[in-house]
């Protein structure tokens, strides 16, 4: 009677779900199913997941005020199997479940160097210094010398570091250190005869994220490579697979997180403690983000790879913690806007200084360039170097110009010269780089969606990230590009087309009847 009255309660009477903020209410429709014939699984699940952590210790304590009893153990004494592990895990606090996780890491014979990696390396400052706390209260002993008595060498080193927490804050760059720091893991590996393993562990466990990402940037310039390539050829064994966690988490947490997700379900079997770990811990924070990284990097959504992987109620609560599937039409669109947004919002509030690689060219002469462009067409053989030290080291808005003064001096348009002259990738390349940004994006929809299926990557990455203005000049540029093909296809000949696509369609021109 009691599992049927909490059921009523929870699923049939939705303006009682107004008081859900009540211990009281929340308390209540958990214990109806406990003291039944039998648990109903369907409730625990709705009530779990619908959740935040915080209310789900409310509804503990209220539990033990009420009844003297332990909600957990009442749990695992109703529920079995992987639901009843994922269930449980949800209602410890989060610095707890971490203590947990690490724990049973290294209790035992042997050591799961797996989970020790992924939840170290994934922390924030904060999130250790709770994960300490929780494991000092739970185990009545100190976490570091736990870990340290089962690990060894350069790892158990470098978890040390990370267990201190003391990684300077988001945000703090030492701009004068970057170029060092980049040269100074340079030396420490790829420059010389083995490896000073001590470079890497103090650099990568105590700057900031936004300092090393500036850092690896640099560091790429100096070895012609990315710092994870050199990590894999310097460093071995389970060393190398925290250091290369970590490098992944400075980069983007949300995608180390992705590619965990879809290593612990590909192949045969499934890896059930990574996949409720993350999960859990993450559910709160940034699953969204993890989301769209998983979608992106392996075109298909977390949400259906769980479905095809787990079973039974297990299934339906990491389906539930998920919180939608990204292949549905229409939703993954939004979501990818909405991390688009969250980007910019993060670099508006940051003040990021963007960094471009192509700036306005000093001294520039317009009518110089045309001409030294004309001389490398000209002739037997094309002087491709030429081209591109001109077109490659100037802004945009000088390559408008030097279109222009290509046609007023030689009378020729540099767009059809251009394409007669180059091939393959070296012409889109060029050829791009010499259209407006407006026209470029424009070009890039078209082709986009044209032909057999829609790139549909390309028209997400460009719709989600240009600003009103560039939305607005794309769209003309669009339109423009519809009426100068409909004009070609109507009348090759007409004065009108070839004014407009020689890019120079001003009010200077006499007007064209």
């Amino acid at each position: 009677v009691t599992t049927g009255v909490g059921s009523i309660i929870y699923r049939r009477v939705p303006w009682l779900r107004k008081f859900e903020g009540q211990v009281l209410l929340m308390m209540l429709l958990m214990i109806f199913p406990l003291f039944s014939a039998g648990s109903d699984k369907e409730a625990i699940l709705d009530l779990v997941t619908g959740r935040s952590n915080a209310q789900r210790q409310e509804i503990v304590q209220a539990y033990k005020s009420s009844y003297g009893k332990n909600l957990i153990d009442d749990l695992k004494y109703e529920l079995t199997g992987n639901f009843e592990r994922l269930i449980v895990s949800l209602m410890r606090p989060q610095a707890y479940h971490d203590a947990k996780e690490i724990h049973d890491a290294i209790k035992g014979a042997g050591t799961d160097e797996k989970c020790l990696i992924e939840v170290l390396a994934s922390r924030n400052n904060q999130q250790i210094h709770n994960l300490v706390e929780a494991y000092k209260d739970a185990y009545g002993s100190d976490i570091e010398e736990d870990v340290t008595g089962d690990t060894s060498g350069h790892f158990k080193k470098m978890l040390v570091v990370l267990l201190q927490g003391t990684r300077d804050e988001p945000g703090v760059v030492h701009a004068d250190l970057v170029e060092e720091d980049a040269q100074a893991l340079f030396a420490a590996g790829e420059e010389q005869w083995g490896t000073e393993e001590s470079i890497f562990i103090m650099l990568l466990g105590n700057r900031s994220v936004n300092h090393l990402q500036m850092v690896f940037d640099k560091y790429q310039e100096i070895a012609e490579k990315p710092i994870e390539d050199s990590i894999k050829s310097e460093l071995s064994g389970d060393f190398e697979r925290l250091m290369l966690a970590v490098v992944q988490c400075i980069r983007s947490v949300p995608m180390y997180f992705a590619k965990r997700l879809y290593k612990s379900m590909k192949g045969l079997g499934t890896q059930d403690n990574t996949l409720i770990r993350i999960m859990i811990c993450r559910s709160e924070i940034d699953m969204l983000d993890i989301r769209e990284c998983f979608r992106m990097r392996y075109e298909k959504s977390l949400y259906n790879m769980i479905k095809e992987d787990t079973s039974g109620d297990y299934k339906r609560t990491l389906l539930a913690l998920c919180g939608g599937d990204d292949d549905l039409a229409g939703e993954f669109f939004p979501e990818a806007a909405q991390l688009a947004y969250k980007m910019w919002e993060i670099s508006a509030m940051t003040k990021v200084q963007l960094r471009p690689t192509i700036r306005p060219a000093s001294d520039f002469d317009p009518a110089d360039d045309a001409q030294n462009l004309r001389k490398a067409m000209k002739g037997f053989g094309t002087d491709e170097d030429a081209i591109i030290n001109i077109v490659a080291n100037r802004s945009n808005e000088q390559r408008q110009e030097i279109r222009q003064a290509f046609k007023s001096i030689l009378g020729r348009d540099l767009m059809k010269d251009l394409k007669s002259e180059l091939s393959k990738n070296l012409e889109r390349l060029i050829i791009g780089l010499m259209l407006t940004p407006a026209e470029f994006d424009a070009k890039m929809m078209r082709k986009a969606m044209e032909g057999a299926g829609t790139d549909e990557h390309a028209l997400i990455e460009i719709l989600v990230t240009r600003s009103n203005g560039e939305i607005h000049a794309m769209n003309a540029a669009y339109q423009a590009g519809e009426a100068l093909s409909a004009l070609h296809n109507n009348n090759n000949n007409s004065p009108l087309v070839c004014l407009i696509s020689s890019g120079c369609c001003h009010t200077c021109h006499q007007t064209v009847k």
